[in-house]
């Protein structure tokens, strides 16, 4: 019986989940957001580690999923091999798209907009210097996008000149007037998307992982043996680890995405998980 776990800190991992909809139709797609510490970027990164996967685990006990999806940059680059040791699921995770955007600049000056536990992490350098050494990499830890794209997702546009101060932090970096391809560096800000095209210039291209992510999960699921059996027909979860702020103000983006209202659940992960040796 196949199914998906797409797990993330807030509502970024959605986009990935409405691009893998229309590629697994009747799949089942559960949610796990992790609102309790959100959000991620902002977490010490040892207890941040441990929590995630300690929580997803509880997921992968109780939702049985064929794969799971890191839906988040932040939890993927800090606990992606962890999560593989921990447990015989396949995992697709997110990382910055630096290859991406190194094959699509012609002026050599790439930028990303991510977390700030992102931007700081070592595993952002060792992908530049692996897939950019041509490039200039200017990277902004954008605290305030991810509130922004919380707020779009319940749909409250983003004002313009917080979003544009917000870019301005990339933008007017020493060179930042050169770049002229961005990469998003959380899924959040997909939300986003059509916003900050609209508040930069029109040559800048902007690159969003999730279809490509959407599309991984899906070869990945189908080369599960699972998939030969018949598909679930129980409702798909959308799991919380505290009560979302402004609840009633999600539920049409969920409702949308395919989350009915009595499948909006509280996940408590307090019970112990154990791993593989």
């Amino acid at each position: 019986m196949p199914r998906v776990l797409a797990f993330d800190s807030g509502i970024g991992g959605l986009g990935v989940v409405a691009q893998l909809r229309p590629l697994l139709p009747g799949i089942p797609i559960d949610y796990l957001a992790d609102t309790a510490v959100f959000p991620y970027g902002e977490q010490p990164d040892a207890q941040l580690r441990a929590r995630i996967v300690r929580l997803v685990g509880a997921a992968i006990d109780r939702l049985r999923p064929s794969v799971v999806v890191v839906a988040c940059n932040t939890a993927s680059t800090l606990a992606l091999d962890s999560l593989r040791a921990a447990y015989d699921v396949p995992f697709v995770g997110c990382v910055p798209p630096i290859k991406w955007a190194a094959d699509q600049t012609r002026t050599g000056t790439i930028g990303l907009l991510a977390t700030r536990a992102t931007v700081h992490r070592p595993y952002l350098k060792a992908l530049s210097a692996r897939f950019a050494p041509n490039c200039t990499l200017l990277a902004h830890g954008a605290r305030g996008l991810a509130d922004m794209a919380e707020n779009a997702f319940r749909g409250t546009p983003p004002d313009p000149a917080l979003l544009r101060a917000e870019l301005a932090g990339l933008f007017a970096q020493p060179g930042g007037s050169a770049i002229d391809v961005v990469g998003l560096g959380c899924t959040h800000y997909t939300f986003l998307l059509d916003a900050m095209r609209d508040a930069m210039p029109p040559h800048v291209t902007w690159l969003d992982p999730a279809p490509a992510v959407a599309r991984q999960v899906a070869r990945v699921l189908a080369a599960c043996p699972v998939l030969t059996g018949a598909v679930s027909t129980l409702p798909d979860q959308f799991c919380f680890t505290a009560l979302p702020r402004d609840l009633a103000a999600l539920e049409p983006g969920l409702s949308a995405l395919g989350y009915r209202q009595d499948a909006l659940k509280p996940f408590d992960a307090s019970p112990a998980i154990e791993h593989k040796a």
